[in-house]
């Protein structure tokens, strides 16, 4: 019995074993601890064999296709109980793990920046992620200030985790072969427990900037500063000395997730 790859889901099988076993080894575990880990979209399970190997990782899937459900009930019968038929990205996560839990997977491409998404609204309760997505993507996250792949995840992300890219994968190792190369990263929480500023507000600054990433903040930020002056009352005269500011002459891949918390402090 195979599995169809289906368009509509974005998938890719991983077929390489090689490379299956590099990113099951690519979770760390402290020494001496039992990890509850969540594989997204385990499909048939080429990936999942190495995670049943390791005693120390407390194995939870969930998989929205029926057809590789059947698939990894057949041929792995130890995942029974363990393995949700689910949209991950409508999970209320809570509901399965009671503490933190580490998320890995062959995340499909279609949907990898909204599974990160997800994943920071859980960042208290995922200390590390382990996954394989389209390289361009890879490359964004880990990315620094300065470059034209920085972007909205990069800063959203790198907010809460230490970002590592840890290796590219080629297109031949999967089945269908995707049209593009594949990468995989290590995200691991980092010791932030607040931004000091409103995180939604902070948020709405980084994806506003971005949106319009050609222009200066100066331009791109006009809507927000213009509601603050409005709640300030701000004369014309007032909002052109605010905007002098010469933060407001860059543009948003220039500043770092400090500057955006500063950025967002002066817009609240």
């Amino acid at each position: 019995m195979e599995v169809r790859a289906k368009k509509a889901l974005g998938q890719h099988f991983l077929t390489d074993l090689s490379i299956a076993q590099r990113i099951a080894d690519a979770l760390v575990v402290p020494e001496g601890t039992i990890m509850p880990a969540l594989e997204v979209g385990p499909g048939m399970g080429v990936l999942t064999q190495y995670l049943l190997q390791r005693p120390e990782v407390d194995l939870r899937m969930v998989e929205i296709d029926t057809e590789s459900v059947n698939y990894l009930l057949l041929h792995f019968p130890q995942v029974n109980g363990k393995l949700l038929e689910a949209d991950f990205l409508r999970l209320k996560l809570e509901k399965f793990f009671s503490s933190k839990f580490s998320v890995i997977g062959n995340f499909p491409y279609n949907i990898s920046s909204q599974i990160f998404f997800k994943i920071l609204d859980y960042k208290e309760q995922v200390p590390q992620v382990v996954c394989m997505i389209q390289k361009e993507v890879a490359e964004r996250i880990a990315e620094k200030p300065g470059t034209k792949t920085y972007g909205i995840l990069s800063v959203l992300l790198q907010a809460w985790y230490d970002i590592e890219y840890l290796f590219t994968v080629g297109e031949g190792a999967f089945n269908p072969p995707p049209k593009v190369k594949s990468a995989v990263i290590r995200l691991v929480r980092n010791s932030r427990t607040s931004l000091g500023c409103d995180e939604a507000l902070f948020k709405t600054v980084v994806k506003t900037g971005f949106n319009q990433r050609r222009k200066t903040l100066r331009n791109s930020l006009k809507p927000l500063v213009r509601a603050k002056a409005d709640r300030c009352g701000w004369s014309e005269e007032q909002i052109a000395e605010f905007v002098a500011d010469p933060v407001f002459d860059l543009r948003p891949e220039r500043l770092g997730v400090e500057d955006f918390i500063s950025l967002t402090l002066k817009l609240a």
